[in-house]
């Protein structure tokens, strides 16, 4: 027995009454309607929306300029496949119970176990592309983008969750990691011991005591039979009846997968109007491009209504701050469980009854996730009701929480430096997860010295900031056309620089999209509309030399030109810099005719077309230049380069023999339908492996590859007119440009965000961000989203009123300062300045490190909120309990 729309979050135990999940029906949950008192708390609670309170008016009319839909998609039901046995085995579960397994808040408390008698199991195995890539048994023929990833998470951290040593076997297809450092991760799972088993399973059977016989036929043809305890079903995205009414209801075209239909060029606009989509419902895709979408539906929103800026929108109200400068610090301690990252291997109740005896804590109290939403609001009432004066969290990094917690200090009306963050799960669960005893221990120190420097922490004052109210945009390719023109359509005024002479950046060496679609009509008329808006102003042939400034107040040295250098002031920068294509040194590249890269192809189609229709064999060879040791990641959008290409070459010639030598064809999302198209056309894709690579050779009369066929087992020659190499996308050459503007890059080049899943399009330095292809490699609608995004996030930036300085930064006593250089030189980011002899530090451009701080001789300088009292008390708090031990 299973419902469709219900499972088991774990969540209704916050609910006043509830009927337990039983062993019959180990996902799903019921309410007692006879015990019900209707306060409505488990819909408010509930992650699926699957409860709601039935006396509660359900229609409202609202009045608004714009329209987003983000509803989202479900998840395929695997019982419609007889052969898993999903219907009537309990041990046969969906990739999505299984993440409610691994949670804290799911039905086992985030224990690794399996429904049907409650024990760990030593062997779980996952099977993919269930209800995708798949025209036998539903009507689902895309890749839903996102199994490949999530099941290689989900071996992970089951290893992580296991307390013996679990054997994990992935069966697949294609390994589809092609986003962003998510190649490396998938090798990081093959180090860990993740089995990869490429096959297609077809039937899971029952076997002894709960466990499952899974039978397949590996690369090699051989027959294999395997017993596992657990077998997960990675099931696909599936658009809902719902979704597909309610786009009917307002009359958004749908396309024939019943996502909402776009056009690759406005990846966000649908058929109506002033309705936009993001997400999933707009087609498959994983949470980076999610937030992406979001953004850039936003930037359209915003876009369309500028002009209407602030005219109904309701500013919320900040509280007056509470006056303790006389108050004696009441310290109040928040231990949080996060779910079993810290509950399982600290004995939080422990900590928390610990906590209550340290020096000026007037409150505890333990949570289950402490960073949820009914946590913040019952902690500021708290803080009130208590009249707590410091608050400490004891939970997660202060990286990604830090501001969440502070913003609740905020709405009880306290100030909100007058908080500390002891980390006991990255510094102590995380790394101590085989010791319990100490790392309960060494939790105990962590709160205590936090709790011992919250007590000497003091208010600190923030200023009001005033913007530029414009935009810097670097890069003159797709991604930044767009971004200018999105933050111009906002009301801002852009300064668009790009170093050549000519705009479009790499997409000029495009012909079509794989849609079809003409890139060169679309770019012309892209920079005809850059051209024609008066907001924003173009420079090419232009070179940033300098660069200076703070959020919002950033100043830019331009060299335009054979013109004089010039000074540009900006509130905000936006960097699209592009990419390139790798240039191969293998293959014979270079060396012997014929040889040449997919955009050298794209150039000779679109250019001298018979010369390519003459062709009879054609061999495309992939991964050339990237998935290898020197740059580890996926370029991206290689796969479906070639078959784009290899689809117009047959169109060309019908009767030409295209061989496409892969490793993996990563055709994510709806691309897969052009892989299957491909196949359908006679065009024969071939696979090898990074230790056995094709050779290409020579000789009078033309080009040969000789490459080990997976099927036969056998070497293979196939006489060529022409290799086509699908070269790596890689990083421009940034170097000097990150250097200046003191941003980060990855190991390969390209420019970090701030937070790969909740940033990703932000810098971690305020006001600066990122798009295109200079983030990663992607394709042309992907980096229009980003650009777009990239715009929203830059205009919401420039509207808001409320930007602030300060806090925590440096400070100099001039009176000390003896004018040395020391923090000059030591600033990593080049702030402090002499002036008349005496270190001046721009609170401003402060990022808070300290540098300055520890290297200073005479003591001058101060970092406000760090001072040499609240970091030796920590000290001394850790080593009292030392001294207590000896």
């Amino acid at each position: 027995m299973r419902a469709a729309n219900e499972y088991n979050c774990g969540l209704d135990d916050r609910a006043a009454a509830y009927i337990p999940y039983t062993q019959a029906v180990p996902m799903v949950f019921s309410i007692d309607h006879e015990a019900c008192i209707g306060c409505g708390l488990c819909e408010k609670v509930c992650l699926a929306g699957a409860v709601f309170y039935a006396d509660a008016p359900r229609i409202t009319e609202l009045e608004v300029g714009a329209v987003v839909l983000a509803t989202g998609t479900g998840v395929f039901d695997p019982s419609r496949f007889d052969t898993y046995d999903y219907a009537n085995h309990p041990n046969v579960i969906s990739s999505l119970e299984f993440e409610r397994i691994l949670s804290a808040s799911g039905p086992y408390r985030g224990h690794l176990m399996r429904p049907y008698d409650l024990e760990e199991p030593k062997k779980i195995a996952w099977l993919q592309c269930v209800g995708s890539r798949d025209l036998s048994h539903c009507d689902n023929p895309y890749c839903s983008g996102v199994c490949c990833m999530y099941a290689v998470k989900e071996a992970v951290i089951s290893k992580e969750h296991s307390h013996s040593g679990l054997d994990t076997a992935i069966f697949f297809m294609d390994m589809r990691t092609y986003g962003k450092d998510f190649e490396k991760y998938y090798l990081r799972a093959q180090d860990q011991g993740v089995r990869f088993i490429r096959s297609r399973v077809h039937t899971v059977e029952p076997a002894e005591g709960g466990d499952l016989r899974i039978s397949y036929v590996d690369e090699a043809g051989q027959l294999n039979s395997e017993v596992f305890n657990l077998v997960v079903l990675s099931v696909g995205l599936e658009v809902g009846a719902e979704s597909v009414e309610l786009a009917k209801r307002l009359d958004i075209d749908l396309n024939k997968n019943r996502f909402v239909d776009t056009d690759c060029f406005t990846p966000v606009t649908t058929s109506r109007p002033g309705f936009y989509v993001c997400g999933t419902m707009q087609g498959p895709k994983d949470i980076p491009q999610s937030v992406m979408e979001a953004s850039a539906a936003a930037c359209a929103c915003s876009s369309t209504m500028s002009e209407l800026r602030w005219s109904v929108a309701k500013v919320k109200e900040i509280r007056s701050e509470k006056d303790i400068s006389i108050e004696k610090p009441r310290v109040g301690v928040f231990v949080c469980r996060c779910g079993i990252n810290i509950a399982g291997v600290v004995d939080v109740p422990a900590v928390r009854e610990y906590s209550k005896s340290l020096p000026n804590v007037v409150y505890v109290e333990e949570n289950l996730y402490t960073c949820s939403q009914d946590t913040q609001v019952k902690m500021a009432q708290v803080i009130e009701e208590q009249g707590i004066n410091r608050v400490v969290v004891a939970s997660c990094t202060p990286r990604t929480h830090e501001g969440l917690f502070q913003e609740t200090l905020m709405n009880a009306g306290l100030n909100k430096y007058l908080f500390e963050m002891a980390n006991i799960r990255n510094q102590d669960s995380w790394c101590h997860s085989n010791d319990k005893v100490r790392a309960t221990a060494k939790a105990k120190d962590l709160v205590r010295m936090a709790i011992a420097r919250a007590s000497l922490l003091d208010p600190l004052a923030e200023k009001k900031l005033d913007i530029v109210q414009s935009g810097l945009v670097i890069g003159g390719g797709v991604a930044g056309l767009t971004a200018a023109l999105g933050l111009a359509e906002q009301g801002f005024d852009v300064v668009l620089v790009e170093k050549e002479k000519e705009l479009g950046g790499l997409s000029r060496r495009i012909a079509h999209t794989i849609e079809g679609k003409d890139v060169g009509e679309f770019l012309d008329g892209l920079i005809e509309e850059v051209r024609g808006n008066s907001r924003i102003e173009l420079l090419t042939d232009a070179r940033i030399t300098g660069f200076s400034g703070y959020k919002g107040n950033f100043l830019t040295e331009i060299q335009a030109g054979g013109a004089p250098e010039r000074q540009i002031s900006h509130g905000v920068t936006i960097l699209a810099t592009g990419a390139r294509e790798y240039q191969p040194k293998e293959f014979g590249y270079g060396e012997k005719p014929g040889v040449m890269t997919q955009l050298q192809l794209d150039e000779l189609v679109t250019k001298e077309p018979a010369t390519a229709a003459a062709w009879n064999q054609v061999v495309m060879i992939q991964c050339v230049g990237s998935r290898n040791d020197e740059n580890p990641n996926c370029s991206r959008v290689c796969c479906q380069t070639a078959v784009k290409h290899a689809r117009e070459l047959k169109k060309l010639n019908p009767e030409m023999d295209i061989l496409v030598l892969y490793r993996d064809m990563r055709m994510y999302g709806q691309l897969e339908e052009f892989y299957t198209q491909a196949r359908r056309e006679g065009i024969i894709f071939a696979r090898f492996d990074l230790e056995n690579q094709p050779v290409v050779d020579s000789n009078g009369a033309g080009l040969s590859v000789v490459f080990t066929d997976h099927v036969l087992r056998r070497p293979v020659k196939v006489v060529a007119d022409a290799v086509v190499l699908s070269a790596a996308t890689l990083a421009a050459q940034n170097g000097p440009l990150a250097s200046m503007l003191k941003i980060q890059s990855s190991p390969d080049g390209f420019f970090m965000e701030a937070h790969v899943k909740l940033r990703p399009v932000d810098f971690a330095a305020e006001g600066l961000f990122l798009c295109g292809t200079a983030h990663s490699p992607k394709l042309i609608s992907e980096s229009i989203s980003q650009a777009m995004a990239a715009a929203s996030r830059a205009g919401a930036f420039l509207a808001a009123t409320d930007q602030t300085i300060g806090g925590v930064v440096a400070q100099v006593n001039p009176e000390l300062c003896a004018g040395c250089l020391v923090c000059v030189r030591a600033c990593p980011y080049h702030v402090p300045q002499i002036i008349n002899s005496v270190s001046n530090i721009n609170e401003a451009l402060c990022q808070g490190c300290g540098t300055c701080v520890s290297e200073c001789p005479a003591k001058a300088i101060t970092l406000a909120n760090y001072s040499d009292d609240q970091i030796m008390v920590k000290v001394e708090a850790l080593l009292e309990e030392l001294e207590n031990v000896m």
